[in-house]
């Protein structure tokens, strides 16, 4: 029982401690696209993006594909001039998604990101965005238990009786 506890403690720590390097690179990931569209480093921006991530929107009711290396290749000089801000992320294994809010003078971004672990980093794979007025709230569900799939029992079927097996 004595070595017992010490052993627990360890692996207690290690899972804390790896959940925390997630939490730490996610954010990165999060903190390198929110400060390279507001100053312009484009290199900050190829840290956080998969290379052949799509940024998807709406646009005269029809859906718009625009590849990561365009939107890059489009970052002002200087800048979005935003304030962004991580609203909220989640992970599990290699796969996250996360909401980040930027705002500009008049309006604000509205971005729904999806994440995956390639390697060691975490890289943004798609960007699905809305622009919004400033005071209009992100509307979020959720906190709650995740369903479990009922489990059916299946009927096995009766072996024929020229099945080849005899």
């Amino acid at each position: 029982m004595k070595t017992l506890l010490p052993i627990l403690t360890l692996v207690v720590a290690s899972f804390t401690a790896q959940a925390q390097s997630e939490d730490a690179a996610i954010k990165e990931t999060l903190q390198n696209y929110i400060d390279g569209g507001a100053t312009g480093d484009t290199a900050s921006l190829n840290r956080a993006f998969y290379p052949t991530a799509n940024l998807r929107s709406l646009a005269n009711g029809r859906v718009t594909s625009t590849p990561v290396k365009e939107f890059i290749g489009r970052t002002p000089k200087g800048g979005a001039n935003w304030t962004g801000r991580i609203v909220s992320y989640s992970y599990l294994g290699t796969a996250g998604s996360a909401v980040l809010e930027m705002q500009l003078e008049s309006f604000k971004f509205v971005d729904f990101l999806s994440l995956m672990k390639i390697g060691n980093d975490w890289k943004i794979v798609s960007r699905v965005f809305t622009r919004a007025e400033k005071d209009q709230p992100i509307t979020s569900v959720g906190g709650g238990k995740t369903a479990v799939a009922q489990k059916k029992t299946v009927a096995k079927p009766k072996p024929k009786s020229d099945d080849g097996w005899e």
